[in-house]
């Protein structure tokens, strides 16, 4: 009895992706270990390499993320150097992110691990079954983004 609640356990959609999460989390830090950064610091400094300027609110709306957590991990990538934050161009008030250029050296580096990490990723699934399996990521994010406490916004109008 006890052995086939676990299995309902097992096989709960919350479980297995909080699972599949952890899982792609490990890969990709086994693949970019030696360089000592974290899925979040690149996603933050991909989103800075195609979207120099942005402001932390736009970028914490860009990768789903809450602003205290986005707020932190722009502080280690300063204080290491990868990222610096400027005065913006006619608003004072207003600080832009940019990637500085051992920002933009990291993410060089960091190429091949995310791409090999993304491919372990995937590596369970043929050509057609990563296809169908990313489309159902979409459908199933799309269909509850807007349910969520930090929803993605993949283009948020900047703020004046």
């Amino acid at each position: 009895m006890a052995e086939s609640t676990l299995e309902e356990l097992y096989r709960r959609p919350g479980f297995l992706i909080r699972r599949a999460q952890q899982i792609a989390v490990s890969l990709f830090l086994e693949e970019s270990g030696a360089l000592g950064t974290t899925n979040t610091q690149y996603g933050i400094l991909m989103v800075l390499k195609h979207r120099p300027g942005t402001d932390q609110i736009t970028l914490a709306r860009l990768l789903g993320l809450d602003r205290s957590t986005t707020g932190m991990v722009l502080d280690k990538l300063e204080q290491t150097g990868l990222v610096k934050r400027r005065i913006a161009t006619g608003d004072r008030r207003k600080r832009e992110l940019v990637l500085t250029r051992a920002g933009a050296r990291m993410l060089e580096q960091l190429a091949g691990p995310a791409q090999r990490a993304q491919s372990r990723v995937l590596s369970p699934f043929t050509a057609e079954e990563r296809t169908a399996f990313l489309d159902l990521l979409e459908k199933f994010v799309g269909s509850f983004n807007g349910s969520t406490r930090v929803p993605l916004d993949k283009k948020p109008t900047a703020r004046k």
